[in-house]
């Protein structure tokens, strides 16, 4: 396992300086009429991106987390946008979902001293006080994660309706309606979380619409310890279920867990996000499938957009990439760059 794991970020760090030269190329994204509102279908558009800022702008930029390598991508691409701009950038993380007051202490302080904000918000509403504040100086900028539209400027995300119904649809045309029952054990994720409940509104329909039976619901932290925890609590009360459904950090910690108690062949996984982690289990076999919605492509348009707020050439004000899901059969058309930090790259907290 540990000489696979080698080989791949050798692969990747090999790679990487080559996949970056496509910087100054236009970016495929989905660009939504009226802004803020995913109830209108999307037009796939060319962003063209900033070659660099006309001042050495101060961006702050909060996280729910770093600690999964989804969060780590989307730092990297925010990192290596603010490098090419020329601007200064500081991030801080709540340290998990839970952590609401400590985001809005954070994001208190640290706009305090910016030109822009950039939130990746622990709650669809609970900023919307603060940032209503903040927005009275500074322009925010929402990225990822689901928000409040209040005192948004603007938005680097995508519909994660549409991620939960991608990776649901997937699981659909493999088990449809009136074929034999298939048992499913779903992971939403953190409880509260704006992006469980869209991710939810989009994957339970599909499934319903299926032949999965829903034998076990377990909302949880994305962290990997957690995960397993939830996980083994589930293997214990359903040793028979066919599917594991969730987070990219459930799959990782179902492939080992599966592994470890011989299982692997018995019970499926889908991921509904995408990550290292599941890069490597689909080229494996280890997991089907999962949707990617491009994380460092998103850290990548937020700092942009924040710099054209303040420059004042905004013209796209909710931007996401394209999702698409990642199977063996589509894996040689990822555009990885897009999707996944290089081997080489850590938590970055400060660009000058």
């Amino acid at each position: 396992m540990a000489a696979v794991q080698r080989w791949f970020f050798l692969v990747l760090s090999v790679l990487w300086p080559t996949l970056a030269q496509s910087a100054d190329a236009p970016w495929r994204v989905d660009a939504w009429t009226p802004p803020f509102d995913y109830s209108s279908e999307p037009a796939e558009v060319s962003y063209m991106p900033l070659a660099t800022a006309k001042k050495p702008w101060r961006i702050c930029a909060s996280y729910p987390h770093i600690k999964d390598p989804y969060w780590l991508s989307v730092n990297y691409g925010m990192v290596e946008h603010a490098r090419r701009l020329g601007v200064k950038l500081s991030v801080v993380e709540a340290g998990g979902y839970p952590n609401l007051e400590r985001q809005i202490a954070q994001i208190s302080e640290c706009s305090a001293n910016a030109d822009t904000l950039i939130v990746g918000t622990v709650s669809y509403d609970g900023l919307t006080p603060t940032i209503r504040q903040i927005a009275q100086r500074i322009p925010v900028i929402a990225a990822v994660n689901d928000i409040n539209s209040d005192g948004i400027t603007a938005k680097s995300a995508v519909s994660w309706t549409t991620m939960g119904s991608a990776i649901g649809a997937y699981f659909a045309q493999r088990h449809p309606k009136g074929r034999p029952p298939v048992k499913v054990a779903w992971f939403p994720g953190p409880r509260g979380a704006g992006w469980v409940t869209f991710v939810e509104d989009g994957l339970l329909p599909q499934l319903a619409d299926s032949a999965a039976v829903i034998v076990a619901t377990k909302f949880g932290d994305t962290g990997f310890e957690a995960q397993l925890l939830l996980l083994e609590e589930v293997l214990e009360e359903h040793p028979d279920i066919d599917y594991i459904i969730g987070s990219a950090v459930t799959a990782d910690a179902a492939v080992s867990l599966l592994r470890a108690k011989g299982l692997s062949r018995e019970i499926r996984i889908l991921a509904d996000y995408f990550t290292h982690g599941t890069y490597r289990a689909i080229r494996r076999g280890k997991v089907l499938a999962a949707p990617t919605d491009s994380p460092v492509l998103q850290g990548k348009i937020a700092v942009d957009q924040a710099v054209r707020a303040l420059e004042g050439s905004l013209s796209i004000s909710h931007a996401g990439p394209v999702i698409r899901v990642v199977d063996q059969i589509s894996l040689p058309n990822l555009s990885i760059e897009d999707s996944l930090a290089p081997a080489w790259f850590k938590p970055t907290f400060v660009v000058e």
